[in-house]
């Protein structure tokens, strides 16, 4: 059948079409995508002010309408942090219910962590053993840790890319005093968890998922995506490490030239490599391997495995 994951994130709103059926690999069929960073429309109050809601409205409309011309069977909708923690996200889900008829699930920071987690468990296997996993996103990072396909621990924290670069790093080049103090804070939030974690041993295996974590790991010579889901992609701590100064001496225009840099993401680029810097280091981590399937792909498993035998 196929399957189409309407992801409404915190930076973009992005369908992913598959085909799949129960105890097959989904295979990717179409992807439509739209920048709208929900996490930088919130007001003073923290509410997703008119005109974001209308632009959320209206990209959902049209991903509905492409998925609509890919054939799409079964529509699976959900909503991350920057609609949870929003002040008034009951009225931005009405509306959306309203004017679409979507109804978003709104996926609490736990159940976002499991099921990357289980996309990263599919996807390496039980000869992975013992998984940690980190995402970065917009609004948020997720920490998983497991030896099965339901992790023992889990973390979701403030720490995601778009949102400590509105509220942490205002100016092109970021002020170098911002930049310490978003470092201080993002590792004393990340060091308040690791406890929870390390009572279970060391893990096997560290995965990382997310464009944050796939950018940093082009930037440090990781294969291009072009080049295929298979080939292999590590991020260093000791490149990770090299490459923060660097990205902290540059403007947005800058990052964007760098090669698998998005424009769109080169503004969020830096406080998401603090993000990544300070989780590898904190957990004591020298190499993530980079999966290739994240939080859709785990929408998607769990969807499957749910269905009736046919």
């Amino acid at each position: 059948m196929r399957l189409g994951v309407l992801d409404v994130g915190s930076n973009t709103v992005h369908l992913l079409v598959v085909d799949a059926h129960p105890g097959a690999r989904p295979l990717p069929a179409h992807s439509h995508k739209a920048e709208l960073r929900l996490a930088q429309l919130l007001d003073d109050s923290g509410a997703i002010d008119a005109q974001g809601v209308d632009k959320l409205i209206a990209v959902v409309q049209e991903a509905l309408q492409a998925a609509e011309d890919k054939g799409v069977e079964d529509l699976l909708p959900f909503a991350t942090s920057a609609v949870r923690e929003a002040s008034n996200a009951d009225e931005v889900l009405a509306r959306v219910r309203e004017e679409t008829g979507v109804e978003l699930q709104v996926l609490t920071g736990a159940e976002e962590a499991r099921l990357t987690f289980l996309a990263a468990r599919r996807w390496f296997g039980w000869s992975a053993g013992k998984l940690l996993v980190l995402d970065i996103g917009g609004g948020s990072l997720e920490i998983a840790y497991g030896i099965d396909e339901e992790p023992d621990a889990t973390a979701s924290l403030p720490l995601g890319a778009g949102r400590l670069t509105a509220g942490w790093l205002p100016t092109d080049p970021a002020d170098p005093a911002d930049i310490k103090a978003l470092r201080r804070h993002v590792r004393a939030q990340i060091a308040r968890t690791v406890g929870e974690f390390s009572r279970f041993g060391a893990p096997d295996h560290v995965v990382a998922t997310s464009k944050t974590f796939k950018q940093l790991a082009r930037l440090a010579g990781a294969a291009r995506s072009v080049d295929g889901l298979y080939v292999q992609r590590e991020l260093k701590r000791r490149s990770l490490e090299d490459w923060v100064p660097r990205l902290a001496s540059m403007t947005t225009a800058e990052r964007a030239e760098l090669p698998g840099v998005s424009e769109g993401r080169a503004n969020q680029l830096l406080a998401g490599a603090v993000v990544a810097e300070g989780a590898m280091d904190l957990f004591g981590v020298e190499t993530v391997e980079i999966c290739p399937w994240a939080l859709r792909e785990g929408v998607i498993l769990r969807t499957l495995d749910q269905m009736p035998p046919t």
